[in-house]
């Protein structure tokens, strides 16, 4: 091998700038090794103890320690971290990392620590105590890292306790949901012996008339010193359970407790909601703001406003030992802060007389009511057929003949009054297909009539015939300027209704009397009705408070002389047509409007039923999803409604 010389060249004489000998090679390692020892001996680019001490804080962040340098391991650290947060649920703090203070191979660093526990934050300083190894900055694990002093037997736990729910109000603020006494009856485990529990939550269930193979699992689940709730039940008069008959299962009991409840259980159910025990569903969406445990709004308003219904609990964070006997530590609380009372416009009176009289009918149904003058809506009750669906306000219904007054609308507007004559056949045929009058049509009604005698007695054909002078747009037009058809917020969900501006054909021919693909609910007819009595257009209130905007602006607005018109043609209903049966209704005069609409793939069709009226400041519809007629079905429950309110 060539030998390498002072100069740097080879015995040849060739210069090689990257060939050494292993010997200079060697040497000069060395002498690297040596000055990286003498470098890191003196202090110089050791590494940052704040950079473990940020290290902890991510991890403690993240619910993880287990990569946090440690001075006795990160698994063990780990296991004891979950151990002593375990009780916090799925909360995780912000922890960030202030002085860092070093002295030799010792440091301390301070870590600002906050809880956010829905609106309320618990906020503390840990101080952290790192020593360096040699190699690197390792931190001391101690449950005190976690929250003051805490010691090593101890780990957290949060418990809270619910704010005092507020009630949902009607008119004048009466209560509508209130606390209210209730009657929890279930087994008490403590008062029966092992092998009787299972003999008695099946006569209990049975009893109760609840499903017995599921609370007979429920019951054999529960720890020995547990209550298992069977069912809740209203105190008071309807309680429909003999205690003599609870008394003789062995274990059962009854406790008494308030829950917010409505007047009676068919009250305004839909729409008011329910108040129940936290879903994990809904736990889980919550992200930390609800418990298990906690009473919140199931549907209806007590849902969509179960924030300002709820308030703020009062959260308390405890330090809890291990040791036998030992006392729990208070590290934390906070106030609760009562709920808001959310105020309606619900008239208990009419209310209740409307869930009273759907008690009885079997398919979906409502009753809406309105006082034309404020729009405030005064009773929205969907009947018990519709299986707790908020028929009322939801439903989407062709309104059949009960829209003949946003078509009457139409022909005022292009030239015709209610004297104008139309010709009503029996029968009329539009490219093909045929229309009819309702099977009871009165024969003497037949021929040219006033639109008056057309809309009283209902006569599909004349409307029909004079489609013309209402085409789609004009339609839809008009049914905006009665509050029909208008995407408008009510502070809770709502269908205003649906009117296409283009339908041609024997599309638009269904149209003039309710039918094709017009949709309407209970409430935006009872908004129709109402908006004829006041004699503009009337936009629905049901929450005083809540900030909606009004309806959007129509091109055409209703006048005085169109509202005059219309409802001379809708109180013929009751002095000459099919609504002669509210003539004698005392309390003043009434004006209505029957609606028939067929549906559906049957022969022959079903039909929806309704009625709309107005009598003084008050404006009713009323729907029946499957009914004779408008007047036959629909009608005799008008006039228990408006009889029964005078």
């Amino acid at each position: 091998m060539a030998q390498s010389t002072a100069s740097g060249k080879s015995s040849q004489g060739t210069w090689s700038p990257f060939f050494r000998s292993r010997g200079s090679l060697v040497a000069m390692v060395a002498v690297a090794t040596l000055a990286s020892s003498v470098i890191s001996g003196c202090g110089f680019g050791r590494a940052d103890p704040g950079d473990a001490a940020r290290s902890l804080a991510d991890g403690i962040e993240a619910g993880d320690v287990s990569g946090v340098p440690m001075l006795s391991g990160g698994k063990a650290a780990q296991k004891d971290f979950s151990r002593i947060i375990d009780g916090l649920g799925d909360e995780h703090p912000a922890v960030t990392v202030g002085d860092v203070i070093e002295d030799g191979d010792k440091a301390t660093a301070v870590l600002s620590t906050s809880w956010k526990f829905d609106q309320t934050v618990w906020a503390y300083k840990t101080r952290a105590h790192l020593t360096h190894d040699g190699d690197r900055w390792e931190v001391d694990w101690t449950p005190a890292l976690v929250a003051p002093k805490l010691g090593q037997d101890e780990r957290l736990s949060l418990r809270s306790t619910s704010a005092s729910r507020a009630d949902i109000l009607g008119a004048a603020d009466a209560p509508l949901v209130t606390e209210r006494e209730v009657v929890r009856v279930g087994i008490d485990k403590t008062k029966t012996k092992p092998d009787q529990t299972d003999g008695s939550a099946e006569s209990l269930a049975r009893l109760l008339d609840i499903n017995v193979a599921n609370y007979q699992k429920r019951v054999k689940a529960a720890g020995p010193q547990a209550f298992v709730e069977a069912l809740v039940l209203r105190a008071g008069p309807s309680y429909p359970i003999d205690d003599a008959q609870i008394t003789a299962i062995p274990g059962a009991v009854k406790i008494r407790d308030e829950l917010p409840l409505a007047p009676t259980r068919e009250f305004a159910q839909p729409l008011l909601g329910t108040v129940g025990e936290a879903t994990a569903e809904i736990i889980k969406d919550s992200r930390g703001k609800i418990r298990a445990g906690d009473m919140v709004g199931l549907s209806g308003l007590q849902k969509r406003y179960d924030d300002q219904l709820r308030g703020l609990p009062r959260l308390e964070v405890t330090a809890i030992s291990s040791k036998a006997g030992a006392k729990q530590r208070i590290l934390f609380t906070s106030e609760s802060r009562a709920g808001k009372a959310l105020r309606t416009t619900i008239d208990p009176t009419l209310q209740r007389a409307a869930d009273d009289i759907l008690t009885s009918v079997k398919p979906a149904s409502a009753i809406v009511a309105i006082r034309p003058s404020t729009g405030d809506v005064l009773a929205l009750a969907s009947g018990p057929g519709g299986k707790g669906y908020a028929t009322a306000s939801l439903g989407r219904y062709a309104p059949g003949s009960s829209f003949k007054v946003v078509t009457a609308l139409t022909f005022l507007r292009s030239g015709l009054t209610q004297k104008s004559i139309v010709p009503c056949t029996k029968s009329l045929t539009v490219d093909g297909r045929q229309f009819e009058n309702y099977d009871a049509y009165p024969a003497s009604r037949l021929g040219n009539i006033p639109l008056r005698s057309a809309i009283a007695n209902s006569c599909n054909t004349a409307m029909i015939a004079k489609r013309a002078l209402a085409p789609q747009p004009k339609l839809a037009d008009a049914a905006a300027a009665l509050g029909l058809g208008q995407d408008f917020d009510l502070g809770l969900p709502a269908f205003l209704g649906s009117v296409p501006t283009k339908a041609s054909g024997t599309a638009h021919a269904a149209s003039m009397i309710g039918q094709g693909r017009i949709e309407a609910s209970p409430l935006s007819m009872a908004t129709v009705a109402a908006s004829i009595a006041h004699g503009q257009r009337v936009t629905p209130k049901l929450l005083p408070d809540y900030p909606s905007k009004p309806m959007p602006n129509v091109s055409a607005k209703l006048t005085n002389g169109e509202a005059e018109q219309l409802s001379a043609m809708i109180r013929a209903v009751v002095t000459e047509g099919s609504g002669g049966f509210l003539a004698d209704i005392p309390g003043g005069p009434v004006s209505a409007k029957t609606g028939t609409a067929e549906y559906g793939t049957d022969n022959p069709p079903r039909t929806h039923a309704w009625m709309i009226a107005t009598q003084g400041d008050l404006a009713v519809a009323v729907f029946v999803e499957d009914g004779a007629s408008g007047s036959g079905t629909a009608g005799p429950l008008l006039e228990s409604f408006l009889r029964s309110i005078q």
